[in-house]
């Protein structure tokens, strides 16, 4: 039987590690931007065409590279990082595979722009599909300038699953941001399709945040500063009332590199205990200092999971330093003793002569079934007296006890309240047989209750107004009749890159709805109008709530998109648990809900509401 075993190309080995190390192009320039950062940067460009489809470009001012190095760096494991096996253990460098060049080579078009600063000429190398085509001598600046053109070109499947240029570009943003935190002191410049997107100056840790963030997150930053033998842990933590819903704002970097790391993220939620509002995650940027030889990175390719060697001891680090760093800036509730129902302690007089104990004062004659003397008329004092015994009423105490103890069916006045006996399941619950008039009643400013005659109804009145405010943005979508409520002063609001992506990406939808928001520059935006269905005097609180119900969703908006906008919308700006309503609220609310084609349900398909039966209640109370 011949060998079947063999050795395959390095052209086919370079694309079968490219699956690994190049996942999307967020990826390639991951790894072109740490490669600059090694070289020793200090301004990085980065240009991109359709979010890194088309081009990604990656311009440094680092060391630059001879041409033997060039021609060697696409080489797999191919590094000027490591030389022996224990330089592992001594990493501080951001790259040491020496797999990146040689996976991004194999499934693009790559051509590099290389020269070193002492010397006149540079070096151009035309590599597609690993396959070189040109070599010559070139004249450049000095540094590294990357092109990397058509992105799978020879992968047609991985191209094909590549998502939309929006999220191709909030992928490419996120690594920016990481990369960035890690380094202030070196300035970033990012490019999409001509637009720019960051210019970041060289700037501390401080104002980077606030650049990538916005300058609203100037104000909800507290420091964080510990150094021990074991781990130096420097940052900011966020305000526990700017949490959001969403993770994006939760960073770790360990020695400059950025890690993803759940039982530290654990250490942190912990150390909010009590403070945080439900379902928040708060912000964070955490920056730790540790001995290369206590760490291995080297697990994964993308080099974002890191083991420590005491884990166990840094946790508690970090949630004493979050802990510490909340209660310097009063953020912790301090202890305030409630002095509702504390006797006052008398103090006795400084000259006092002599302290007597209290005195009882007793009437032995008082009897409380003698006759009292009241007046019968307005005046007591020229109206004659009249005599009454408080005994004279005491037999009705025990009349009580001789009726029945339990009824088991409702009085009959009380049952011709109620419409006919519903035969529907809560879930298909009609309007003519649900409400008829009834008064309808608020409890803990979350649910709306009412008697029916099968038992209580009971609404959550957040559910019910989103699927009042979906069926009204669904009509305005379908009736294709746009009504705007111009806006008496423009609200403008600022938003990160990310977000700002996301906005306009949703803007085209939203203005169907009846938003007229427009750019501002620099991620600002305005906004002129809103729905006139809806009354919120903050609109771009419903923006950057709507926002954030985008990002948490896990459907594809490409995918209805103004549907799924619309339930969005419906759930940012309806009325929030909490909110006290005035009875004609309440009944206008329930008139709305059950006018709509689909009361039972809010647009997620959540419950809005169901009936209590009678039986419940008789068998919780027997």
């Amino acid at each position: 039987m011949p060998d079947i075993i063999q050795l395959l190309p390095d052209s086919v080995a370079n694309q079968i590690a490219a699956g690994e190390v190049i996942q999307r192009p967020a990826s390639v320039v991951k790894e072109l931007v740490e490669n600059a950062i090694d070289a020793g940067s200090t301004h990085i460009q980065i240009n991109l065409k359709d979010a890194g489809r088309t081009l990604i470009q990656i311009s440094d001012n680092g060391c630059g590279m001879s041409d033997t190095d060039a021609r060697m760096a696409f080489e797999r494991h191919a590094t000027s990082k490591i030389k022996a096996a224990k330089d592992l253990f001594a990493i501080r460098t951001m790259g040491f595979r020496g797999e990146a060049l040689a996976s991004i080579a194999a499934i693009a078009d790559v051509e590099l722009h290389t020269k070193q600063h002492d010397q006149e000429l540079g070096t151009m190398i035309h590599i597609n599909g690993s396959q070189v085509l040109k070599q010559e001598a070139t004249n450049c600046p000095s540094g590294t300038n990357f092109l990397v053109k058509n992105l799978f070109f020879n992968v047609p499947a991985r191209r094909k699953f590549l998502k939309s240029n929006a999220a191709e570009l909030k992928h490419i943003i996120h690594e920016i941001q990481r990369v960035a935190l890690a380094n202030p002191d070196i300035a970033f410049s990012m490019i999409n399709n001509q637009q720019p997107v960051y210019e970041l100056g060289q700037d501390n840790i401080r104002k980077r945040i606030v650049a990538l963030f916005g300058k609203h997150s100037i104000q909800k930053l507290i420091p964080v500063n510990t150094d021990t033998s074991l781990v130096k842990i420097t940052g900011y933590i966020g305000q526990p009332k700017h949490a959001r819903k969403t993770f994006g704002e939760q960073f770790f970097f360990v020695n400059k590199r950025f890690m993803r790391h759940p039982f530290f993220h654990k250490a942190v939620v912990q150390a909010y205990e009590k403070i945080l509002p439900p379902d928040s995650i708060p912000s964070y940027f955490l920056f730790f200092e540790v001995k290369p030889e206590n760490i291995d990175i080297n697990i994964h390719p993308t080099k974002t999971e890191i083991k420590f060697e005491d884990e166990s001891a840094i946790w508690q680090m970090i949630k004493a330093t979050v802990r510490e760093s909340l209660g310097k800036h009063n953020v912790v509730p301090s202890i305030d003793f409630d002095q509702a129902g504390s006797f006052d302690i008398p103090v006795a007089p400084k000259n006092a002569d002599e302290v007597r104990p209290p005195e009882i004062q007793v009437d032995p004659t008082y009897n409380p079934f003698e006759t009292d003397v009241v007046f019968t008329g307005t005046n007591p004092f020229t109206q004659q007296p009249k005599k009454t015994s408080k005994a004279q009423y005491w037999e009705k105490l025990y009349q009580d006890f001789n009726k029945k103890e339990h009824e088991d069916q409702l009085p009959e006045e009380q049952e011709d309240l109620f419409p006919e006996e519903l035969e529907q399941s809560p879930n298909e619950i009609q309007h003519e047989e649900s409400y008829s008039g009834k008064t309808f009643f608020q409890f803990k400013g979350k649910y709306i209750l009412t008697p029916v005659k099968s038992g209580l109804m009971v609404i959550d009145q957040k559910r019910a107004h989103e699927r009042i405010l979906f069926e009204n943005f669904m009509s305005v979508i379908n009736s294709n009749q746009i009504i705007s409520q111009k806006q008496l002063f423009p609200h403008t609001f600022d938003l990160n890159a990310a977000d700002a992506q996301l906005l306009h990406s949703v803007l085209d939808d939203l203005r169907a709805l009846g938003f007229d928001i427009s750019g501002f520059g620099n991620n600002s935006f305005i906004i002129n109008g809103t729905p006139g269905m809806l009354d919120n005097s903050s609109p771009e609180a419903i923006i950057e709530s709507l926002l954030e119900d985008i990002k948490s969703s896990s459907t594809n908006l490409q995918e209805k998109a103004r549907e799924k906008i619309a339930a969005s919308l419906a759930r940012a700006s309806s009325i929030t648990y909490g909110y006290v309503m005035k009875q004609e609220e309440i009944n206008q609310l329930i008139d709305q809900l059950f006018a709509c084609s689909t009361p039972n349900y809010s647009p997620t398909g959540k419950q809005v509401l169901t009936i209590m039966p009678i039986e419940h209640f008789e068998k919780l109370l027997k």
